[in-house]
C-alpha cells in the first residue's frame, strides 16, 4: 500500500483500540497469549519510571504502524541512567514495506534525546537486528541462559520437536507473587542488594517488582520468601512456568539475596525446582555473582546460544560502557519478552 502521506504523531488515549488492532495483526498475541487493554495499560501507563513514550504511523485516519518506548531506570554505583526500552513495534500488514519502522524509529530517538533519555536497550530477533544495526545501535552480546533439567527423557526427547508442550500446565505449589511482594519486610532487602553495585543494573524497589511481577495481567508471577530467625527476608525468587516449544520451563525472573548470601540462593533455588513438574529450569545470572555461584552448585549449566542484548547509547560518557556485556548485571526478568 502506497505510504506517502504519513502523518508521524504521539500516541493519545483514544487511539488505544486502534493500536491494539495494529500490534495484534503485525505480532499477533505476543507472550500473555492474548493483549487485552488491561494488559497495555499496566505495561505503558502503569510502570513506576513513567509512561511509555509512543508514536504513530497514521494514514487516511488508520493506523499504520506504532513504536512504543518503555520507560526503564539503570543505576551503576550512584548514577541512575534514564533509559527505554524498545517493544511493541508494530506495522500493519496492510502498510508494510513503507519504510514505517524507520521513520517512526528515527522520528522516536530526535524526540527521547531532546528529554534526556541516555540509553536505548531491547533484545531483538535475528529478523529485527539488522535494522537496529544500520540505525546505531550497537550488540552487547549473547547473554547466558543457565538451565537446569529436571526430566531428563522427556526433555530430550521435545527438545527439537515442533509439536506444542502438552495442553494442560503442570500445577504450581507456589503463591502469587504479588501475595508474597505484599508482606511486609522486603524492602531493606531490596535495599541491601541495590547498593554500592558498580555495573549497570535495573533500579530495584519494592514499588518497581509489585508492578511488574504483582500486577502483571495474564503472565501468572509466583515467588517464594526465605526469611531469617528475626523474621525479617533474606531473600526472595520471582519466576513462571511457562511453555517453551513441546517443554514446560520455569522462567526464574529474579533471584534476590543478600550480599554473600549464598546459603539462602541455594535454598531458593531448591524451593523452585520443587513448586512444579516442569522439564526445566531457566536462569540467568552475572558473573561473579551469589546467585550465579548458587546455580553452579544446584546443577545448571550453560545452554547453548543465549538473549542477544542490544543498545544505543544516546547520552555522553555513560560509565560503565553500556556496550560491552562485562558491564551489566542483569536478570532474566530485565530480557523477557512481555
Amino acid at each position: 500500500m502506497k505510504v506517502a502521506d504519513l502523518l508521524i504523531r504521539p500516541y493519545t488515549e483514544a487511539d488505544e483500540e486502534q493500536v491494539l488492532e495494529c500490534i495484534v495483526a503485525s505480532l499477533g498475541g505476543g507472550p500473555a497469549g492474548r493483549r487485552p487493554p488491561e494488559f497495555f495499560r499496566w505495561k505503558h501507563y502503569e510502570n513506576p519510571f513513567g509512561r511509555s513514550f509512543i508514536l504513530l504511523a497514521e494514514s487516511d485516519g488508520r493506523i499504520a504502524g506504532v513504536r512504543a518506548f518503555m520507560r526503564w531506570r539503570f543505576r551503576a554505583g550512584s548514577r541512575d541512567i534514564n533509559a527505554v526500552r524498545a517493544v511493541d513495534t508494530a506495522t500493519h500488514p496492510d502498510f508494510q514495506g513503507g519504510g514505517i519502522f524507520t521513520k517512526l524509529t528515527l522520528a522516536a530517538l530526535d524526540a527521547i534525546r531532546a528529554e534526556g533519555t541516555d540509553l536505548v536497550f531491547n533484545t531483538p530477533n535475528q529478523n529485527s537486528l539488522p535494522g537496529y544495526l544500520k540505525m546505531g545501535w550497537k550488540t552487547v552480546g549473547r547473554v547466558p541462559v543457565w538451565i537446569r533439567i529436571r526430566r531428563p527423557v522427556r526433555f530430550f526427547m521435545k527438545l527439537r520437536s515442533q509439536e506444542d508442550a502438552a495442553a494442560a500446565a503442570p500445577a504450581v505449589d507456589a503463591p502469587a507473587a504479588a501475595e508474597v511482594l505484599d508482606t511486609p519486610g522486603l524492602e531493606g532487602l531490596i535495599a541491601s542488594v541495590d547498593a554500592d553495585r558498580a555495573r549497570l543494573h535495573t533500579v530495584h524497589s519494592i514499588e518497581y517488582l509489585r508492578w511488574r511481577y504483582g500486577r502483571a495481567p495474564l503472565l501468572d508471577y509466583r515467588a517464594v520468601r526465605e526469611d531469617g530467625m528475626d523474621g525479617q527476608a533474606t531473600g526472595i525468587a520471582v519466576f513462571r512456568v511457562r511453555p517453551r516449544g513441546g517443554l514446560w520451563e520455569s522462567t526464574l525472573s529474579e533471584l534476590i539475596v543478600r550480599p554473600g548470601d549464598r546459603v539462602t540462593a541455594r535454598r531458593l533455588l531448591r524451593r523452585v525446582a520443587q513448586t512444579a513438574r516442569v522439564d526445566h529450569i531457566a536462569c540467568h545470572f552475572s558473573t561473579g555473582s551469589d546467585a550465579r555461584a548458587a546455580a553452579r552448585r544446584a546443577g545448571y549449566v550453560r545452554a547453548p546460544g543465549g538473549i542477544t542484548f542490544v543498545t544505543n547509547p544516546l547520552g555522553d560518557s555513560i560509565a560503565p560502557d553500556p556496550t560491552s556485556l562485562p558491564s551489566w548485571d542483569l536478570s532474566v526478568g530485565d530480557l523477557e519478552v512481555f
